[in-house]
């Protein structure tokens, strides 16, 4: 029988997450009440819930667990997977893998029916537009398309993030109002909470001396770890975001292409991003942006294989690179540098 066995991967959390709750809802409708488990392969090794799998609920009648930073998962863990996948005889007890990444060990990935695994791509930018509009008419509402990109700059690339943001648009005004840039500069920037967006800006303040916006920043990254939507990992993507597009800036300026046609097709579109990212390539080089997604992407290495505990030092150690150092690593953390 086919491994009741399910992998979805991918930086599009939005459209992933309800990908998941897809499959716990069709568990549901086959076999009723449905225990659920989430676990962190980076903290919780195979055999913990493999065995809550494999044991029979004294409560209902299946199990669904669900395992993510899969891209964590040992080679020998792949293993327990694989003989557990080969002896199952019934598809009530599920096991989901989600990772943030694009893919997995290959021989965890061939465990999976095809059928029951997927990529989750950011959205195009053209997709984004469509997806905003189409949210806000859904909910009877109309939006200009200067609002739009607004919105789009201010928040992650993912569903899941947009949903959340503009839902706030929809307590605030009435239906049938349009909303425009100004609302959106009402609603998401005047009142906003912190993000990893507000946290980049804090970072890239060109008037202040280093140790300044370091200590800005630092404030900005609690308030972010504060909400329940903005994981450590979910951070370092949105800072690596921002630092590919001023990677793409510092290009566009010095090869001679930074007019407004070039720079909007580029996807700088309001005047707001533009100031943000000409102030950000008078701190760093390109050289030092490149170094710097370097630096993004071992501290992603680090967090997800640490666990828990130590993801708040990465974090500053990660914030302390960039604007102290500009990009350079440092064998110990000293605030004092």
């Amino acid at each position: 029988m086919t491994a009741p066995l399910y992998l979805f991967t991918g930086p599009e959390f939005g459209q992933r997450n309800e990908e998941v709750e897809t499959v716990k809802n069709n568990l549901k409708k086959k076999s009723g009440d449905v225990e659920e488990y989430l676990f962190y392969a980076t903290e919780t090794p195979a055999a913990e819930y493999l065995a809550i799998i494999q044991n029979e609920s004294l409560f209902s009648s299946c199990t669904c667990v669900v395992v993510k930073n899969a891209d964590s998962i040992k080679k020998e863990e792949i293993q327990m997977i694989s003989d557990w996948a080969s002896s199952i005889t019934s598809d009530s007890n599920v096991l989901i893998l989600v990772a943030d990444s694009i893919s997995v060990d290959a021989k965890l990935e061939k465990l999976v029916p095809p059928a029951q695994k997927k990529i989750f791509w950011e959205l195009k930018e053209e997709s984004k537009v469509s997806w905003v509009q189409n949210f806000f008419s859904k909910n009877g509402y109309s939006i200009t398309i200067d609002a739009i990109n607004l919105i789009l700059e201010m928040v992650e690339n993912n569903t899941q993030a947009l949903k959340q943001e503009c839902l706030r648009f929809f307590v605030c005004f009435p239906k049938e109002h349009q909303i425009t840039e100004d609302d959106v500069d009402s609603v998401l920037i005047n009142n906003r909470e912190e993000n990893v967006f507000t946290l980049f800006d804090a970072m890239a303040k060109p008037m202040q001396q280093p140790q300044e916006r370091f200590e800005h920043s630092l404030s900005v990254l609690q308030k972010v770890l504060l909400s329940k939507e903005n994981s450590p990992v979910m951070i370092i993507a949105g800072l690596t975001s921002c630092f590919r597009k001023l990677s793409l800036w510092i290009k566009l300026q010095n090869s001679g292409k930074s007019d407004d046609f070039n720079l909007k097709i580029n996807g700088f579109t309001s005047k707001k991003q533009k100031a943000q990212y000409s102030a950000a390539s008078k701190i760093w080089t390109s050289g030092q942006v490149t170094a710097i997604l370097a630096i993004l992407s071992q501290t992603d290495i680090e967090i997800r294989s640490g666990g828990s505990l130590l993801e708040n030092t990465y974090l500053q150690k990660l914030l302390y690179e960039i604007i102290i150092k500009k990009g350079a690593t440092c064998a110990s953390y000293d605030y004092n540098d």
